[in-house]
């Protein structure tokens, strides 16, 4: 059987866990299948403490697997956040930075050609 359960990492005093689908038999942070999220239970300022990849375990579940009881926890606070789904949206970011830059080379080259006519 296929669960959706949390694998721990982090430090002593310092637990972080991957939120991973794997068979039921292997170890807790043994092999897993896939991994479709992360939980930070001691995240502090701007660390994101909890992020799920939503349409991957949607897929899972409709597929037959189940999820512990921490992860049905966690998947029931996540539906009733919408603020820790803004993690992907930081990729759009460089984006916004390079419509910027590009209206500083537009002024720029306005200068130059405006220098050009009048030499």
């Amino acid at each position: 059987m296929v669960v959706i359960r949390l694998s721990r990492a982090g430090t002593n005093k310092r637990p972080f866990y991957h939120m991973v689908v794997a068979d039921r038999r292997k170890p807790r942070d043994g092999r897993y299948i896939e991994q479709v999220g992360y939980f930070n239970p001691v995240a502090r300022g701007q660390e994101i403490p909890l992020l799920i990849e939503t349409d991957r375990v949607q897929y899972w579940l409709s597929v037959g697997a189940q999820p512990s009881g921490r992860v049905q926890t966690l998947l029931k606070k996540y539906a009733g956040q919408k603020t820790v789904a803004a993690a992907p949206a930081e990729k759009a970011k460089p984006a916004a930075k390079a419509k910027k830059a590009a209206p500083k080379k537009a002024k720029t080259e306005t200068k130059e050609s405006a220098e050009t006519p009048n030499e």
